[in-house]
């Protein structure tokens, strides 16, 4: 079945794979596609489909680019929780089954929380992880940070949302973010080789170490004041200068002259 740029293929009883697609915005993570993704994965796991790949098309030089930056205009802060990229992170971490990232090419910004939100990744040699952020003025939540500092040393997390350049294949498998790396040739065959094994497993086995290991992950208590303190960085952030500024500068394809306010 297919809508919105998002198409589901049964490989398997209990395989499916995800396939999103809008190459004309570089694959883009616009409210629609998310949205499309959502429910996808919503219907799947009615379904009790045990472990879905998830993806764009392998070969293409970008995975995803991330938010749609044109949406941002009309929405100041697009990671907020209950925006839709929110929503497809949370049904993917409280997926009832296996869901395995599958990357060729680049990803971006909220496209890399996408990939990291998944059990598991399998990439290629082009695959790339760019946290892009702070290029716009944007800044991220507590709880896509936390997706980061469970998952990488803290340092390259600072390098990744300070410089917001490439994380290469290499330094991913190397920090865990990837668990295979493979040749674009042989990306989706590991990846339904991976699928296959886990599907031949106890379903509500791994149902309950997933869950298990959400909610241990989410164990991060943080009192009042410090949530009231990053709720209004946060605010000043979105509602600061620098994020039109940002945005313009994207728009018109210039570097952003930015002035802290």
């Amino acid at each position: 079945m297919t809508s919105n740029y998002v198409t589901v293929q049964r490989l398997e009883p209990r395989i499916a794979r995800l396939v999103f697609s809008n190459p004309s915005q570089r694959n883009a993570l616009s409210a629609q596609l998310l949205n499309a993704v959502d429910e996808h994965l919503a219907a799947l796991a009615e379904q009790r489909v045990g472990v879905v790949i998830l993806g764009a098309e392998v070969g293409q030089s970008v995975w995803s680019a991330g938010h749609d930056i044109g949406e941002l205009s009309h929405d100041r802060d697009p990671v907020a929780p209950g925006k839709p990229l929110e929503r497809v992170l949370r049904r993917i971490r409280a997926y009832p089954g296996v869901v395995i990232a599958a990357i060729s090419g680049s990803a971006w910004g909220g496209a890399v929380d996408l990939a990291m939100s998944c059990d598991l990744v399998v990439a290629d040699h082009s695959a790339s992880f760019a946290m892009t952020p702070a290029n716009i003025g944007l800044p991220y939540t507590t709880s896509g940070l936390l997706r980061f500092f469970n998952n990488l040393p803290i340092h390259v997390l600072k390098e990744m949302f300070f410089c917001a350049q490439k994380l290469d294949a290499q330094r991913a498998e190397r920090f865990g973010v990837i668990n295979r790396l493979v040749t674009t040739e042989t990306l989706e065959a590991t990846a339904l080789e991976m699928a296959q094994g886990i599907a031949a497993k106890a379903p509500l086995a791994i149902q309950a170490v997933k869950e298990q290991l959400r909610i241990l992950e989410d164990l991060q208590p943080m009192p009042v004041q410090a949530m009231e303190q990053i709720a209004e960085l946060r605010r000043q952030a979105c509602e600061s200068a620098d994020f039109g500024e940002g945005l313009a500068a994207f728009a018109e394809r210039r570097p952003p002259v930015f002035e802290g306010r």
